[in-house]
């Protein structure tokens, strides 16, 4: 059965209140992880590059089977929300042990017990996010009400990314701070997790969702051809895929830039600050100009002006600290689209399959998205590598080569800019589907 177009306020508000939990989860790992390693722990550049990027190949091959579970699930709690609960208590338990790594007397042995811990806690993200994402395909059939939820999502992950890239550095205290500011950091984290990914659990418990997949459970081969046989969808997952890679590299080079270009670990929170809190003030007037206009054509601006922005980045070495500040609070007005828009579309293209198979697109969705939040970190720590940046533990200091410092900066900004770009001709492949969607519809004022 359809559920109604207009969701009730509470619902559309617990659900989007996950949104806090998955930002904080997507961007302390990606931010804090790799600089944790290696200028905490002090293990070598390139081992910490796999150490962030197994666990997340490990996840994205684990999404496509939670989400096809998920399709085929059916409790008197709903096929989605038994996984909710189960990732709500996995996430938060295992992030609290991630930064809190025992002394195992080499940084070798360390980053074994952090790759198999963010393991688990990524096996936890799997069973969270994915059913999550599905979601909203199911719990509204009208076009405008799924963007409507999606900018209170969006406007709630925000508010995950402020906390989780702000605050989180804060606490930790960066290099000064030590093992044990990231230990007590970790458990502030997962607090605050763990409050947000239960507050999504039990708030939707009352939500109308269609019926489960029941028809036979297709092959691998056969969901795969499900997904190709949808253009859209492969041409949105192509240019988010693209653009995930991008976020996670710039996500990685934050602190590095903070550190050895700004001269201050504690900048990189100011920098979070200035990229976050315009993408908060900005998300409803993207609203407002997709339903104007398109939600394609808004992805496809909000691309370009962050590419360009990043571009700029380069002379970050040479250019004043406040300047640095404005770039970043620009970035923001175009990572705003690029957080709204893609998951606002995603529904769409899911309801030209048929929402019973939410599952396996989110699956494979989810899939691309930990696949390039663990390729720009990878990508970003192999820069390192290669230009000869010099690991160090929590209380040494050391001077960065004048290659590792250029290094650094060309991964914060040419490396982000090129992928973002390079999504762009997918995007606007995609305008014709999203304006026939449009016309289905009509144009409404967003509340």
């Amino acid at each position: 059965m359809t559920a109604p177009a207009r969701l009730p306020r509470r619902i559309a508000l617990s659900y989007s209140v996950g949104a806090v939990g998955t930002g904080v989860f997507s961007t302390v790992p990606g931010l804090l992880l790799l600089y944790y390693l290696t200028d905490v722990v002090g293990v070598g550049a390139g081992l910490a590059a796999v150490v962030l990027f197994l666990p997340k190949l490990w996840d994205a091959l684990l999404n496509p089977v939670v989400g096809t579970l998920s399709d085929r699930t059916s409790t008197r709690w709903g096929g989605r929300r038994p996984y909710l609960l189960a990732g709500a208590v996995v996430v938060p338990v295992m992030f609290a042990l991630l930064f809190s790594s025992p002394d195992l007397g080499s940084p070798g042995r360390t980053a074994v017990y952090v790759g198999v811990v963010y393991t688990l806690a990524m096996t936890g993200y799997a069973l969270f996010q994915v059913p999550w994402v599905a979601m909203p395909a199911e719990m509204t059939s009208d076009y405008h009400e799924r963007t409507r939820l999606m900018s209170s999502r969006m406007v709630l992950l925000t508010v995950g990314i402020l906390l989780g890239g702000a605050v989180a550095p804060l606490i930790s205290g960066g290099k000064e701070g030590g093992r044990s500011g990231y230990a007590l950091m970790s458990v502030v984290i997962a607090v605050v997790l763990a409050a947000a990914l239960l507050t999504a659990w039990w708030g939707t418990r009352d939500a109308a969702f269609s019926a489960p997949d029941t028809s036979p459970r297709p092959t691998v081969r056969a969901q795969l051809a499900l997904v190709r046989s949808n253009g859209p969808f492969v041409q949105l997952f192509l240019a988010y895929a693209l653009q995930s890679v991008a976020i996670g590299a710039m996500l990685a080079g934050a602190p590095y830039v903070a550190t050895y270009v700004l001269g201050d670990a504690a900048l990189s929170s100011v920098l979070f600050v200035f990229l976050v809190v315009p993408s908060a003030v900005v998300m409803p007037l993207w609203r407002r100009f997709s339903i104007r206009t398109s939600k394609s054509t808004g992805y496809v601006l909000a691309s370009t002006l962050f590419g360009l922005t990043a571009l700029t980045l380069v002379l970050a070495q040479s250019a004043p600290k406040p300047l640095v500040f404005l770039q970043m609070g620009l970035l923001g007005v175009g990572y705003a689209g690029m957080q709204l828009f893609p998951y606002a579309m995603l529904p769409d293209a899911l309801t030209l399959t048929g929402s019973s198979r939410a599952g396996v697109f989110t699956g494979v969705w989810q899939g691309g998205e930990t696949v390039g939040f663990a390729l720009g970190p990878a990508l970003y720590g192999g820069l390192l590598a290669l230009t000869g940046f010099v690991s160090s533990a929590a209380d040494e200091r050391v001077d960065q080569p004048d290659s590792a410092v250029t290094g650094l900066v060309l991964g914060f900004s040419v490396l982000p800019a090129v992928l973002v770009l390079l999504s762009v001709p997918l995007l606007r492949r995609y305008a014709a589907t999203d304006a026939r969607l449009s016309a289905q519809h009509p144009e409404e004022v967003p509340a």
